[in-house]
Protein backbone atom coordinates (compact mmCIF):
# COMPACT_ATOMS: atom_id res chain seq x y z
CA UNK A 1 0.00 0.00 0.00
CA UNK A 2 1.41 3.36 -1.13
CA UNK A 3 2.67 5.93 2.05
CA UNK A 4 -0.59 8.22 1.02
CA UNK A 5 -3.38 5.13 0.47
CA UNK A 6 -2.32 3.76 4.20
CA UNK A 7 -2.46 7.42 5.69
CA UNK A 8 -6.13 7.67 4.21
CA UNK A 9 -6.67 4.46 5.78
CA UNK A 10 -5.18 5.23 9.29
CA UNK A 11 -7.11 8.24 9.38
CA UNK A 12 -10.78 6.66 7.97
CA UNK A 13 -9.59 4.02 11.00
CA UNK A 14 -9.52 6.58 13.45
CA UNK A 15 -12.40 8.40 12.58
CA UNK A 16 -14.26 4.67 12.63
CA UNK A 17 -13.34 3.90 16.24
CA UNK A 18 -14.62 6.99 17.16
CA UNK A 19 -17.59 5.92 16.92
CA UNK A 20 -17.22 2.48 18.40
CA UNK A 21 -17.50 1.80 21.90
CA UNK A 22 -14.77 2.79 23.54
CA UNK A 23 -14.46 0.36 26.75
CA UNK A 24 -14.84 -2.52 23.95
CA UNK A 25 -12.30 -0.78 22.07
CA UNK A 26 -9.85 -0.45 25.42
CA UNK A 27 -10.54 -4.23 25.98
CA UNK A 28 -9.76 -5.32 22.13
CA UNK A 29 -6.46 -2.91 21.97
CA UNK A 30 -5.32 -3.81 25.53
CA UNK A 31 -5.82 -7.57 24.88
CA UNK A 32 -3.81 -7.07 21.64
CA UNK A 33 -0.87 -5.25 23.16
CA UNK A 34 -0.58 -8.37 25.40
CA UNK A 35 0.11 -10.65 23.08
CA UNK A 36 1.80 -8.59 20.71
CA UNK A 37 4.52 -6.57 23.00
CA UNK A 38 6.25 -9.54 23.96
CA UNK A 39 6.27 -10.76 20.43
CA UNK A 40 8.68 -7.20 19.75
CA UNK A 41 11.98 -6.91 21.08
CA UNK A 42 12.15 -3.19 21.93
CA UNK A 43 16.12 -3.59 22.25
CA UNK A 44 16.20 -3.91 18.58
CA UNK A 45 14.59 -1.15 17.66
CA UNK A 46 15.04 2.04 20.73
CA UNK A 47 12.96 4.30 18.18
CA UNK A 48 11.08 5.74 20.90
CA UNK A 49 14.01 6.58 22.43
CA UNK A 50 15.93 8.41 19.74
CA UNK A 51 12.59 10.86 18.89
CA UNK A 52 10.26 11.20 21.53
CA UNK A 53 10.63 14.56 23.20
CA UNK A 54 9.91 13.20 27.24
CA UNK A 55 8.13 15.22 29.69
CA UNK A 56 9.79 15.12 33.23
CA UNK A 57 7.96 15.57 36.35
CA UNK A 58 9.81 17.43 39.07
CA UNK A 59 9.85 14.34 41.56
CA UNK A 60 10.88 12.00 38.19
CA UNK A 61 13.95 14.72 38.07
CA UNK A 62 14.62 15.07 41.84
CA UNK A 63 14.84 11.09 42.07
CA UNK A 64 17.04 10.47 39.24
CA UNK A 65 19.39 13.46 39.84
CA UNK A 66 19.46 11.22 43.53
CA UNK A 67 20.25 8.13 41.26
CA UNK A 68 22.96 9.94 39.46
CA UNK A 69 24.87 11.67 42.82
CA UNK A 70 24.52 14.86 41.46
CA UNK A 71 22.76 17.80 42.58
CA UNK A 72 19.77 18.72 40.73
CA UNK A 73 20.76 22.34 39.37
CA UNK A 74 23.29 20.25 37.55
CA UNK A 75 20.93 18.02 36.50
CA UNK A 76 18.65 20.25 35.24
CA UNK A 77 21.76 22.00 33.43
CA UNK A 78 23.08 19.15 31.95
CA UNK A 79 19.31 17.36 30.63
CA UNK A 80 16.14 19.68 31.07
CA UNK A 81 14.34 22.61 29.26
CA UNK A 82 11.58 24.20 29.84
CA UNK A 83 9.01 23.43 27.05
CA UNK A 84 6.78 25.92 25.92
CA UNK A 85 3.71 25.32 28.20
CA UNK A 86 6.60 25.51 30.91
CA UNK A 87 6.50 21.82 31.73
CA UNK A 88 10.25 20.59 31.66
CA UNK A 89 11.56 17.98 28.76
CA UNK A 90 14.40 15.95 28.13
CA UNK A 91 16.88 18.39 25.59
CA UNK A 92 18.54 16.02 23.37
CA UNK A 93 17.47 13.82 21.28
CA UNK A 94 18.25 11.02 20.98
CA UNK A 95 17.71 10.42 24.54
CA UNK A 96 20.62 11.52 26.78
CA UNK A 97 20.68 7.99 28.81
CA UNK A 98 20.14 5.56 25.62
CA UNK A 99 23.42 3.53 25.03
CA UNK A 100 22.76 1.79 21.42
CA UNK A 101 18.76 0.63 22.23
CA UNK A 102 19.66 0.17 25.69
CA UNK A 103 18.40 2.84 28.31
CA UNK A 104 21.42 3.35 31.23
CA UNK A 105 18.62 4.21 34.00
CA UNK A 106 15.78 1.81 32.80
CA UNK A 107 14.59 1.02 36.78
CA UNK A 108 14.55 4.27 36.86
CA UNK A 109 13.15 5.68 33.50
CA UNK A 110 10.46 8.67 33.26
CA UNK A 111 7.21 8.05 33.52
CA UNK A 112 6.05 8.78 30.07
CA UNK A 113 8.77 5.69 28.60
CA UNK A 114 7.48 3.31 31.65
CA UNK A 115 4.07 4.02 29.65
CA UNK A 116 5.17 4.45 26.33
CA UNK A 117 3.32 3.00 23.55
CA UNK A 118 0.53 3.57 26.26
CA UNK A 119 -1.91 0.82 24.82
CA UNK A 120 -2.34 -0.77 28.02
CA UNK A 121 -3.68 2.49 29.54
CA UNK A 122 -7.82 3.31 29.24
CA UNK A 123 -8.97 5.63 26.90
CA UNK A 124 -7.62 4.57 23.24
CA UNK A 125 -10.21 6.23 21.50
CA UNK A 126 -8.93 9.88 23.59
CA UNK A 127 -4.87 8.83 22.01
CA UNK A 128 -6.08 8.49 18.21
CA UNK A 129 -3.97 11.14 17.49
CA UNK A 130 -0.57 10.44 18.95
CA UNK A 131 -1.06 7.04 18.77
CA UNK A 132 -1.27 7.57 15.16
CA UNK A 133 1.21 9.93 15.14
CA UNK A 134 3.85 6.98 16.31
CA UNK A 135 2.37 4.40 14.16
CA UNK A 136 5.60 4.40 11.56
CA UNK A 137 7.84 5.04 14.72
CA UNK A 138 6.55 1.80 17.07
CA UNK A 139 6.24 -2.10 15.83
CA UNK A 140 4.52 -2.55 18.74
CA UNK A 141 1.99 0.30 17.71
CA UNK A 142 1.55 -0.18 14.19
CA UNK A 143 1.32 -4.52 14.89
CA UNK A 144 -1.50 -3.62 17.53
CA UNK A 145 -3.17 -0.89 14.43
CA UNK A 146 -3.37 -3.72 12.20
CA UNK A 147 -4.15 -6.06 14.23
CA UNK A 148 -7.29 -4.05 15.14
CA UNK A 149 -8.22 -3.34 12.07
CA UNK A 150 -8.84 -7.18 11.14
CA UNK A 151 -10.63 -8.07 14.44
CA UNK A 152 -12.66 -4.90 14.57
CA UNK A 153 -14.72 -5.24 12.09
CA UNK A 154 -13.05 -1.95 10.06
CA UNK A 155 -13.95 -1.92 6.63
CA UNK A 156 -11.39 0.01 4.82
CA UNK A 157 -11.96 1.88 1.29
CA UNK A 158 -11.62 -0.46 -1.52
CA UNK A 159 -9.50 2.05 -3.38
CA UNK A 160 -7.37 2.74 0.14
CA UNK A 161 -5.70 -0.87 -0.43
CA UNK A 162 -4.22 0.12 -4.30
Amino acid sequence: MSPANLLAENQAFADWLKQQDPVAIDQQVQALEQRISPEIDCLACGNCCRSLMIVVEEAEADALSHHLNTTRAAFDAQYLEKGSSGRMVMNQMPCAFLAGNACTIYPERFSGCREFPALHLPHFNKRLFTTFMHYERCPIIREVVEALKKESGFLPHPHAQD
